[in-house]
């Protein structure tokens, strides 16, 4: 299980981890946080000296009902980063949060190395054959509606049933254009409640059946903190705790905040494997 990372294979047969980077001013737990080049390349080095695989860079904040950005002011956020990181970092592999093919084509032409988009190419019906003529890894996550939607959307009658043919569309839909280096990401959080967000976890190794590395996103999220009548700030232990969970049902990737302490999870899982 291994995906091609401009010329670089990456084995996903032992977990990986990703590191995020969110360069908006409103992300839920680090928005705002970096003010200069300084502070953004003392975060990645961090990261990656903790052992990130990726490092994924996001410039539209995808937090419940978060305000509109436009096109072109999430390229003039993400680009300079882009640059940055490639200018001081050699070889590292960036993960571009978007669901926009504009920003991903941009991207990918000053080095991305993979596109991660929320809406699986439900919101710009570009994405698809973007990814395909660039051939780079994309990562397909559950969501329905927009950021602004999202949490008046979380009917179902049969929440995994309905995951699992959301997702057998959209990897069709690539597959037909091409595509060969898919990732699966649930996406905790995203038109789903706190107890649908539950019952996905509980049930996570049947998204085995899609035969696709499978990406876990759960750090720091409202689930973790609202069930335990805390915050953002406190939730990494239950990061911790549900990504090691999420490690047993086969995840192979987990994306953090805290890179340190997924990579240990992913050590003693692989020391008890």
């Amino acid at each position: 299980m291994t995906i091609n990372c401009k010329g670089q294979l990456i084995d996903l047969s032992t977990p990986k981890v990703m590191g995020i980077l969110n360069i908006t001013p409103n992300s839920f737990f680090d928005g705002g946080k970096y003010k200069n080049e300084k502070e953004l390349l003392e975060r990645v080095e961090k990261m990656i000296s903790e052992g990130a695989t990726f490092i994924d860079v996001g410039a539209y904040s995808s937090k419940p009902n978060a305000e509109f950005v436009s096109e072109e002011e999430e390229i003039s956020r993400i680009i300079p980063v882009v640059n940055l990181l490639q200018k001081h970092f050699s070889g590292i592999i960036l993960s571009i949060d978007t669901f926009r093919a504009g920003v991903a084509k941009i991207c990918i032409e000053n080095g991305a190395a993979i596109i991660n988009d929320i809406s699986a190419g439900k919101l710009d019906d570009k994405m698809l054959e973007t990814i395909a003529k660039y051939n780079v890894p994309y990562i397909m996550m559950h969501m329905k509606g927009t950021p602004q939607t999202m949490q008046t959307l979380t009917q179902y009658e049969d929440i995994i049933k309905e995951m699992l043919l959301y997702f057998s569309e959209r990897i069709a839909a690539a597959r037909t254009l091409g595509i060969n280096d898919l990732i699966v990401d649930t996406g905790f959080g995203f038109a789903k409640t706190l107890e649908q967000n539950y019952s996905v976890m509980q049930k996570l190794e049947l998204f085995q059946i899609l035969e696709l590395p499978l990406l876990v996103g759960i750090s720091r999220k409202s689930m973790i903190y609202k069930t335990l009548n805390s915050n953002a700030e406190m939730a990494l232990n239950g990061t911790t705790v549900l990504n090691t969970i999420a490690l047993t049902k086969g995840a192979k990737i987990l994306r953090v905040h805290d890179v340190k302490e997924a990579v240990e999870c992913v050590t003693l899982f692989n020391k008890l494997n």
